[in-house]
């Protein structure tokens, strides 16, 4: 099929003109595809991880290791998305990707959907993309990937916000039943995540 701008196109959800490489507070959530309870089950307000939610699990744990300008804060793994915060702590360092099989990847720095190195995009495409990999390797299938084609991102400013964000990740399993990630429920989560009281 040729390509019909009318049809073909994407729209970024990130911030016009935001510098994603800077020093701060990224809150992240990544939904699978069609909303798939893949990573295991919340069970009396307690997430229960499977053999894939270790895997989503373990990669998330690994990302300062990939990349030492990143340092870890609160996360979790729900049924069917992460939660978690990633604090860009030096803008100097560029990454180190976790791609499997020492793949070489290149960028071609200011276009669309070719992220900076080092930038918040980078770091969540490389962590997917493991996760999809180690996944498919379980699965026995070849290149499908687990995720939604994008992710959502929050930037934390101020030290009481950041704490918000914390204590929403924290209470995540026992809202389950609320969340707009069940697939009980039709709702869309960027709208969901911009009326939390941040």
């Amino acid at each position: 099929m040729p390509y019909d701008p009318q049809k073909h196109h994407r729209r970024s959800i990130r911030l016009k003109g935001y510098n994603y490489t800077q020093t701060g507070a990224y809150f992240i959530t990544i939904c699978t595809k069609g909303r798939q309870c893949l990573f295991g089950n919340v069970v009396q307000g307690e997430m229960q991880l499977n053999t894939l939610g270790y895997i989503a699990f373990n990669c998330w744990q690994t990302i300062p290791d990939h990349f030492p300008h990143i340092a870890l804060d609160t996360f979790i793994i729900m049924p069917n998305h992460v939660h978690g915060i990633l604090i860009i702590i030096d803008n100097s360092v560029g990454g180190l990707h976790c791609y499997p099989f020492n793949q070489n990847i290149e960028y071609n720095i200011g276009k669309f959907g070719k992220p900076l190195p080092g930038s918040i995009s980078t770091v969540i495409g490389s962590y997917k993309s493991v996760v999809s990999k180690r996944i498919n390797i379980i699965w026995q299938t070849h290149s499908q990937s687990i995720w939604q084609r994008n992710f959502y991102e929050l930037i934390g400013r101020e030290e009481k916000s950041i704490n918000n964000i914390r204590e929403y990740i924290v209470n995540n399993p026992r809202r389950w039943a609320d969340d707009p990630e069940n697939p009980r429920h039709n709702s869309d989560i960027q709208d969901y995540l911009f009326n939390i009281p941040f």
